[in-house]
């Protein structure tokens, strides 16, 4: 049974955890004051916001943008701005309004992961990747000496025994601190490495565990890309052992308590409302409440495909971008705008989850969100992927 799961040596920042701690670059893209927002939180002050492309702004002089990351990125090695913990995993802590959410930061062999329909593998993505999506984030980790990812995977674990174990010892706390913007609270404890690999064998006691990626699915998928892209002319010593082979995740239980499904609704931008809610009301029945259309279709996959099927031809014939929100009210708000209009769609359920994955199977891109916007990962733990 080959194991996927790898002890990283973890990195931290030296302290100004609040400042440092950011959310995932793929949210609040129709919301450029956000990220405006935190740029003034963050001001001169080192963050992880210093190493990412929030998606708001793509489009927008990326090579440029790119290129001041990975110089970030080095400025913060050579100010010594981050500590490298010992061999280990943090078990994260994370409280929003859902509960208490708790995941292990760990990493995973991207040898194991494939975002392809049909493919079977250990590691698998939840979601369809979009292609296009890919460049950008690739760019991004092309000459980057650290990765700071977003990325959440699921594991079954219904007795919740892998947490019960770690919280049972008395470990070092790494961190505490409130995160900006509502993201709520976070602490981090240190796993030590003889302690990680009791977790490693916990997950795989009884059968090869099976892991699917449940947030940051472009992210896996480009680290996966890059991957791809070098690993031809490593030596073979190299393939088993070079950084860039393993990505830095959540591992987070399906089953735990604070763990819930949202929906991510739709948003059709540059159009002309009235002849896209005729369209569209026409091809699926639903109903109306001012500028936003509600399906009457039950909460499922399947749902989702329609809908975007629907929307895709629509925009495909009169123009139009296609954008994702998290939450009905951001939803109502960014489609009051007199070009727009919004589809609201409702959340799946967990049970049937991983059956949906069987046989290489996967859910419509953005089909669901793990909590609301704001409870997203945030940037905290990074890793060395251009040398060890």
């Amino acid at each position: 049974m080959k194991n996927c799961i790898r002890i990283p040596r973890i990195l931290l920042p030296e302290n100004g955890f609040e400042t440092w701690s950011v959310i995932a670059c793929d949210q609040f893209t129709s919301d450029r004051a956000y990220w405006e927002r935190v740029k003034h939180s963050v001001g001169d002050k080192p963050s992880t916001l210093n190493f990412i492309l929030p998606e708001v702004y793509l489009g927008e002089e990326d090579e440029i943008r790119i290129k001041e990351i990975h110089e970030n990125m080095y400025r913060a090695l050579e100010e010594e701005q981050l500590t490298k913990l010992n061999r280990g995993f943090v078990l994260c802590e994370r409280e929003t309004k859902s509960g208490t959410r708790r995941g292990i930061v760990a990493a995973i062999d991207l040898e194991a992961y494939t975002c392809n329909r049909g493919e079977v593998s250990p590691v698998r993505s939840s979601e369809e990747v979009v292609a296009s999506r890919l460049p950008a984030r690739v760019l991004v980790r092309r000459g980057a000496p650290l990765e700071f990812p977003h990325a959440m995977i699921f594991y079954q674990d219904k007795k919740n025994r892998v947490i019960r174990r770690l919280l049972g010892e008395d470990l070092e706390k790494l961190y505490e601190c409130k995160l900006m913007e509502g993201g709520g609270k976070i602490r981090g404890f240190f796993v030590p490495e003889y302690l990680a690999q009791d977790v490693v064998e916990d997950l795989y006691a009884k059968n090869e565990p099976y892991f699917a990626v449940a947030d940051g699915n472009h992210s896996v998928a480009a680290a996966k890309a890059y991957w791809e892209e070098i690993k031809g002319g490593l030596t073979a010593d190299e393939l088993a052992n070079h950084p860039a082979r393993f990505t830095l995740v959540e591992l987070v239980n399906l089953y735990d308590d604070a763990v819930e499904f949202h929906p991510i609704h739709r948003l059709v931008k540059g159009i002309e409302r009235e002849a896209f809610c005729d369209f569209f009301s026409k091809r699926i029945k639903c109903k109306r409440k001012g500028n936003v259309l509600y399906p009457s279709l039950p909460p499922r996959a399947q749902t989702v495909e329609t809908v975007d099927e629907a929307i895709e031809e629509f925009v495909r014939v009169n123009g139009g971008t296609i954008d994702y929100i998290h939450g009905e009210k951001e939803l109502v708000s960014f489609a009051s705008e007199e070009d727009a209009a919004g589809v609201a769609l409702s959340p799946i359920e967990k049970d049937g989850f991983f059956d949906r994955l069987k046989d290489g199977g996967n859910f419509p891109k953005k089909t669901f969100s793990v909590g609301e916007g704001t409870e997203k990962r945030y940037y905290m733990e990074g890793r060395e992927i251009s040398y060890d």
